[in-house]
């Protein structure tokens, strides 16, 4: 047996030897890196309609890519959005409603503005700046019209769906497999996955790592779980920062909504383990801004969410939180 990285968070566990209908395809997708795993006897996933999958998504929600819906949109455009824009559109909504505005794909002036949307960053980040771009916020004042064209009566919009597309396109992955017929599989990109039936090679459940969160490059694993028919994804502020070069203060990538701020809270990772891989991205998302304490009574009154959070608690000690229903399904290295 041996560990495979994937990205980022997860690993998944395979063997050397292939069994006769193992197919595997490898390659680059949205900025990041993507693995698909599966078994069929007749069915042989083709590396163009994996082309074909995420071309239509980054035309559609690539903030990367000028021509995209989504740019054109926060360009000021009308546009009129295609069916995958629809579905992140309204799942948005749903997680916004249920987190309480913490999940907001509206942050996108903030996060380009602390330097981690498309242009990168070359300027000191001005909290001035910050405060006035904070009116731009708020996902509740934007709607999908009956035409499919994305209305807002924010004064400014921009968009960002980056932390949910990557989720989605995993599941779109997964869905084209289940119209095939394909029974087992694991599909990931940029670490977040999706998994249904066994890794028939080991016969077993498929396995997938959560690494310890550390600032270096390191690639230690700490937790493995295993997983059927779900998904699972991380979300980590421990690689993913920014030094001000002035100042010398560090931001980090999750943006609390709430407040607009750059906002480190006590959880280190969380990991969201639920049925589609959008909603364990946006969750996992939600749960680095809200904190500890938040994320724990949220998950607690859910039924549909499981998680593993690494934090800190008042001392200062790193502690892991596992939701009782997969404690015997986590390993701890």
């Amino acid at each position: 047996m041996k560990y495979f990285f994937l990205a980022l968070s997860f690993l998944f566990l395979s063997c050397q030897e292939n069994t006769t209908h193992s197919h595997s395809s490898r390659g680059s997708a949205l900025g990041t890196t993507y693995s698909i795993k599966y078994f069929s006897e007749d069915y042989i996933l083709k590396e163009s309609v994996i082309d074909s999958i995420l071309k239509s998504i980054n035309l559609s929600m690539s903030t990367y890519m000028a021509e995209s819906d989504i740019s054109r949109i926060n360009a000021g455009e009308s546009v009129v959005v295609d069916d995958n824009f629809q579905k992140v559109f309204r799942a948005s909504q749903r997680i916004y409603n249920d987190t309480d505005g913490y999940f907001d794909p509206s942050v996108g002036m903030l996060v380009n503005a602390y330097g981690f949307g498309p242009q990168g960053y070359s300027e000191d980040v001005k909290e001035s700046q910050i405060d006035s771009l904070f009116q731009f916020v708020g996902f509740n004042h934007i709607q999908l019209s009956e035409e499919a064209k994305v209305i807002s009566n924010l004064p400014v919009l921009y968009l960002d769906f980056n932390a949910i597309a990557k989720g989605f396109t995993v599941d779109v992955f997964g869905n084209y497999l289940n119209s095939k017929g394909v029974t087992h599989y694991l599909v990931e990109i940029g670490g977040e996955v999706r998994v249904k039936g066994k890794n028939l090679e080991k016969a077993s459940p498929w396995k997938v790592g959560i690494e310890f969160p550390s600032e270096n490059n390191s690639r230690e694993l700490i937790y493995g779980i295993q997983l059927k028919d779900e998904s699972l994804a991380t979300s980590g502020n421990y690689r993913k920062f920014r030094l001000d070069p002035s100042s010398g203060k560090k931001y980090v990538h999750t943006i609390n909504p709430n407040t607009g701020q750059s906002q480190k809270t006590d959880i280190f990772s969380a990991s969201v383990i639920t049925t589609t891989c959008a909603d364990a991205d946006a969750y996992a998302t939600a749960f680095m801004a809200m904190g500890f304490e938040k994320s724990l009574r949220f998950i607690e009154k859910q039924n549909t969410l499981k998680a593993i959070l690494i934090y800190s608690d008042s001392e200062g000690n790193q502690k892991t939180y596992i939701s009782p229903e997969i404690q015997s399904l986590v390993e701890k290295f």
